[in-house]
């Protein structure tokens, strides 16, 4: 176990924070507003799964990004998904030999670079042989009903009135998207980061990858993108996020590294963290380029560029516990989430333009391209989805490189979703 020699500046000391975490008390976080905490059994529940997922480790450093989320260089077989499962990491192939491209090929213009250090002066950097894990709060957890809902895609419930029928704190999601269906091992695109607008009883509004096999309970996901998520990371600035689920987003998959699941193999970037800088308007455009590629049992999700160093890390198909996506996905999904209450009004997509409005107003994903299990790549053949044309709407093109195969997507929510 590696031992902290020195504290970070600025920041609670990550052993000192797990004694804070046992001394939290029901009572006193009750008094924060947004906490929505259903019980002190959930509150213990919470406690503990915290108490786990720090268990036996320390960090060497910490620092806090953009959005004030701080992050623990932690050694990278002490992160949870290797102290559960055992071993040493495996090693990340490279994706461009893979599907026959060069890798010398252009860095993504976002990286999840920052200043070299933090507002305290703490380097924002893990040394050689350590990751930056997000430090999960306890008061971000008890913003959450439940240990179960921290960990599902669903979203925090909004607090109803108290005179308000229980059907007011139903959720509901929004879609404006493109998939294609194929036995695929994975696919690639770049995605325009935007920071649409997330407020009052909204939730969520993200863009992302989804790669799905498997049908009703058994229906499973690997999941990537940004995503802007007031009530779970503290900021309505965008982040980088990944997500899975085995059981049709049942107690199954989590967010991030917010407990064991996902192995992250590189110290460049930080998932969970902030995106920045960010388009906005008809100005200046920027984006992230992901994909994900099944390969030697596992599930590796690249980051600004296709070559092994640009691996960040993966899920282990034996997630799947022998279900489909233990062998390869059935469909690709490219596009724009929201998540609000039943009363709406739904939050912007995208950039919150229509798809009509193109480059530089609307958001978009583009050079999409998808793996076939046969081997391979090919451009995606998309076919759009707009189940709420009223609020978010899709439009997809082919022009020449660099955009080759486009999804524009995006719109501005409202009350008639």
């Amino acid at each position: 176990m590696a031992s902290s020699q020195s504290g970070p500046k600025g920041i609670l000391p990550r052993r000192d924070y797990s004694q804070a975490i046992k001394e939290a008390r029901f009572s006193s976080l009750r008094k924060d507003p947004r906490v929505r905490v259903r019980s002190e059994h959930e509150l213990e529940a919470m406690k503990s799964h915290l108490d786990e997922l720090y268990a036996d480790t320390d960090a060497v450093t910490s620092f806090v990004d953009a959005g004030g989320q701080v992050f623990d260089c932690i050694p990278i077989n002490e992160q949870p998904s290797l102290r559960e499962g055992g071993g040493t990491p495996a090693t990340p192939p490279s994706l461009a030999e893979a599907i026959g491209l060069a890798e010398d090929e252009p860095v993504s213009p976002v990286e999840a670079s920052e200043p070299d250090l933090d507002r305290f002066g703490n380097p924002m950097k893990c040394p050689a042989g350590f990751v930056p894990v997000r430090r999960v709060t306890l008061e971000e957890m008890a913003r959450f009903e439940t240990l179960a809902e921290f960990f599902s895609k669903t979203g925090a419930k909004p607090l109803s009135p108290p005179s308000a029928p229980a059907a007011n704190s139903s959720l509901n999601h929004r879609y404006a998207y493109a998939h294609q269906t194929l036995d695929n091992l994975g696919g690639h695109s770049f995605l325009n980061v935007r920071a649409p607008s997330v407020t009052g009883d909204q939730i969520f509004s993200l863009c992302q990858h989804w790669y799905s096999a498997g049908a009703g309970a058994a229906h499973q996901t690997v999941e990537v993108g940004w995503q802007v998520y007031p009530a779970k990371y503290g900021h309505s600035q965008p982040v980088l996020f990944i997500y899975w689920t085995a059981d049709n987003y049942g107690p199954s998959g989590a967010y991030n590294l917010d407990k064991a699941g996902f192995v992250q193999t590189n110290s460049d970037w930080t998932i969970g963290g902030t995106l920045s800088p960010v388009g906005s308007g008809g100005g200046q455009q920027y984006e992230i380029e992901i994909a994900f590629y099944l390969n030697g049992g596992n599930w590796w999700l690249y980051l600004g560029g296709l070559s092994a160093q640009h691996a960040v890390g993966y899920y282990p198909a034996s997630l799947f516990n022998g279900g489909a996506m233990a062998s390869n996905a059935t469909k690709a999904l490219f596009g724009g989430e929201t998540v609000c209450g039943a009363a709406g009004p739904w939050p912007e997509m995208g950039s919150g333009a229509f798809s009509g409005a193109i480059y530089p107003h609307a958001a978009w994903q583009r050079a999409v391209f998808v793996m076939p299990k046969s081997g391979g790549a090919q451009w995606a053949s998309l076919t759009g989805q707009s189940p709420s044309p009223g609020c978010y709407d899709q439009f997809i093109g082919s022009y020449t490189a660099p955009w080759n195969i486009t999804l524009f997507y995006g719109g501005p929510g409202g009350g008639n979703c």
